[in-house]
């Protein structure tokens, strides 16, 4: 990881900005580091991680430089200060500000923007047909994109929910999941969670995706799922 070139790599925030990107970047300013990961919601390529800091003492070279002199010689004819390998525990790691420049040439701040946006519209929508139809209940209202949400199979839907409930319940999502894998329908992420029985985890990040895919989603859950 190369912090300093990543340190420039936040779009600005418009005037017209979502009122959670301004917000965002109220907090960022707060917090005395910030671990940001754009190979996720902004999609760049795999890997592509920055760790931000606010600190200007150069404490990453404080606390992760070994000073390897076979590697960062210090009598070179140019300013060794730029050699920013020593920084990080990684060194000869690929440099991912590269990938995120790349991303961001091709799509503009603008398009990274509607990128997110078009994510969280779509979560929205998959959160309000999850309540909307019968049999899928949602864990806790969500904040971002991570929905998180169980299938209740109609044999399961008049049981009072007591600990014999949640014992089966426990058992849907992965026998769910194993018939989506031998069908080749869908691949979903399941996990219990704090006394939490399993339960499915849809992130939405794609730019690619739609709604007939989210009611794909909840389609094929019922699918494959209502004779259990």
């Amino acid at each position: 990881m190369y912090l300093l070139p990543l340190m420039a790599f936040f779009p600005p925030v418009h005037t017209e900005s979502p009122p959670y990107l301004v917000l965002f970047f109220v907090y960022c300013n707060r917090a005395d580091s910030v671990a940001w990961n754009p190979h996720k919601m902004l999609m760049a390529g795999i890997q592509c991680c920055a760790f931000l800091v606010k600190d200007k003492s150069d404490l990453l070279k404080k606390c992760y430089s070994a000073k390897a002199s076979y590697l960062f010689q210090q009598d070179k004819f140019y300013d060794v200060s730029y050699d920013t390998g020593d920084k990080s525990i990684q060194c000869s790691r690929r440099p991912d500000a590269f990938k995120f420049w790349m991303t961001w040439k091709a799509l503009g701040t603008l398009g990274l923007e509607e990128r997110v946006n078009r994510a969280l519209a779509l979560s929205r929508y998959l959160v309000e047909e999850i309540k909307k139809r019968e049999g899928f209940k949602l864990l806790l209202e969500p904040e971002y994109a991570n929905i998180c949400f169980w299938y209740i199979p109609p044999s399961l839907r008049e049981m009072e929910e007591g600990p014999e409930f949640w014992a089966k319940l426990h058992l849907v999502a992965p026998a769910i999941k194993e018939r989506m894998m031998k069908k080749g329908s869908l691949m979903l992420g399941y996990q219990p969670h704090r006394g939490k029985v399993n339960f499915f985890r849809q992130v939405v990040i794609s730019p690619q995706v739609s709604r007939e895919d989210m009611d794909f989603l909840l389609d094929e859950i019922d699918l494959l799922g209502r004779d259990m």
